[in-house]
């Protein structure tokens, strides 16, 4: 063996376990062990309107993001407690699409998501099939028109695709993020012709849904 072999590859070992994350960082994310916890913790992370593609390192930091970004700081916590880093997509039209991290448990999936709508964000692991739990955000998916907007559910998209892009830790945007969704293959909601005919939301449902939201 070289001098330093051992060493070094003891380090190599130590930042694939960490993923390039901070002692601090990893103490954060494992306390975080349970779906619920995550919820709770990204809950409690300023909405933010912004065009922006933050890495969980930076929102750890900067305590504040979208859905795009509290997806990833909730599949990030899944990982480092021993789940796989999954996420959906869920595509809308005359609206912002939306993305969730996947959970399972005992064979039934389940989501964490952050959003300004009331609606759009936990769901308990209940749901036999990804269309299941893409359908439970149908009737709370909506835009200020009261349209009904959500159109389609992609598969569930692994993160780990894209750890040489170092999306759990890049201070720079992680767009590979949004890119690797929008390529991801996607299942229609409804047909065209049920879509175009959907009636507007009533009015208590959607002040409801809108209950807590953060103004632009």
């Amino acid at each position: 063996m070289k001098a330093g072999q051992g060493s070094g590859d003891g380090v190599r070992r130590g930042l694939r376990e960490s993923w390039g994350l901070l002692p601090a960082e990893l103490r954060t994310l494992r306390s975080l062990n349970s779906p619920v916890k995550i919820q709770k913790f990204i809950d409690g992370l300023a909405y933010q309107y912004a065009d922006t593609a933050g890495s969980p390192r930076r929102v750890l930091r900067e305590r504040r993001g979208h859905c795009l970004e509290g997806a990833l700081l909730a599949a990030a916590a899944l990982r480092v407690n021993g789940r796989p880093p999954l996420v959906m997509d869920l595509e809308s039209v005359r609206d912002d699409d939306h993305v969730v991290a996947l959970y399972r448990e005992r064979g039934l999936w389940g989501g964490i998501a952050k959003s300004n709508y009331a609606g759009l964000r936990f769901r308990a692991p209940v749901y036999r099939t990804l269309r299941e739990l893409a359908l439970s955000y149908f009737e709370h998916y909506y835009n200020l028109r009261g349209e009904r907007t959500l159109r389609a559910y992609s598969v569930a998209v692994d993160l780990s695709r894209l750890d040489a892009r170092h999306w759990m830790t890049d201070e720079e945007e992680v767009w590979s993020v949004p890119e690797l969704l929008i390529a991801a293959r996607h299942y229609p909601i409804v047909p065209d012709k049920v879509a175009r005919a959907l009636p507007r939301m009533d009015r208590r449902s959607f002040e409801a849904g809108m209950h807590g939201t953060v103004k632009h």
